[in-house]
């Protein structure tokens, strides 16, 4: 009895410390993702992230943060094939994350954060296909979890250039983007790597609205 109790001890501290230097090496290149300033630097990231990814079979986030980096590439070209390109490893990983956690509402959302880019590549030809896409994603990821931040304020984001392109009002998105802030500010998780970002996104779309 004691033995079996003894091994029992022993893989729960195992697996505590598998648990921490997972955090550990994950917290590293999520902060090398937020901070990266090069394409090099997102790459080294991006494929750091990538390996932990094929480690750890039964964890979403190192696809969330590789989909992430790609996302931020993409953000940061204008060449229409070269954006593509990135959003389509985005969507790649954002998908192999879902396998793994299909109603997480943060790759739901990241993957509305793709459409939304997608779109920008051709705005006049994309603008049917993918704003609906990106919007339906939204609604999805807010309808898992009402209080995630990044998706309401996406959404917002959205809503407000779908409004701009066609001169219409920016009310109902502003208010939506000012709710968002607000969610930014009580937002808490007990998932130690949950994503943080959005805030400053959110601060420069509301200093557009009047």
């Amino acid at each position: 009895m004691k033995t079996t109790t003894f091994i029992f001890a022993l893989l729960i501290s195992v697996s505590a410390f598998a648990s921490d230097k997972y955090t550990e090496q994950m917290s590293k290149h999520i902060h090398a993702v937020y901070t990266a300033k090069s394409v090099d630097e997102y790459q080294s990231a991006i494929n750091a992230l990538d390996r932990i990814a094929l480690a750890e079979k039964t964890k979403w986030e190192p696809y969330y943060y590789s989909a992430f980096g790609n996302l931020m590439l993409a953000t940061q070209t204008t060449e229409g094939a070269k954006k593509d390109s990135y959003l389509d490893l985005a969507l790649a990983a954002i998908e192999k994350g879902k396998t793994i956690q299909a109603n997480e509402s943060e790759l739901i959302a990241l993957e509305g954060f793709v459409h939304m880019i997608r779109l920008t590549v051709d705005p006049g030809t994309r603008g049917p296909q993918y704003s609906g896409m990106a919007m339906q994603a939204f609604g999805k990821a807010l309808g898992i979890n009402p209080n995630n931040p990044r998706a309401l304020a996406l959404m917002a984001q959205m809503q407000f250039g779908t409004a701009q392109f066609f001169g219409s009002s920016t009310t109902e998105a502003c208010g939506m983007a000012k709710k968002a802030l607000e969610q930014f500010g009580s937002f808490k998780s007990d998932n130690p790597l949950a994503p943080v970002w959005g805030k400053e996104m959110t601060d420069e779309l509301l200093k557009q609205c009047k």
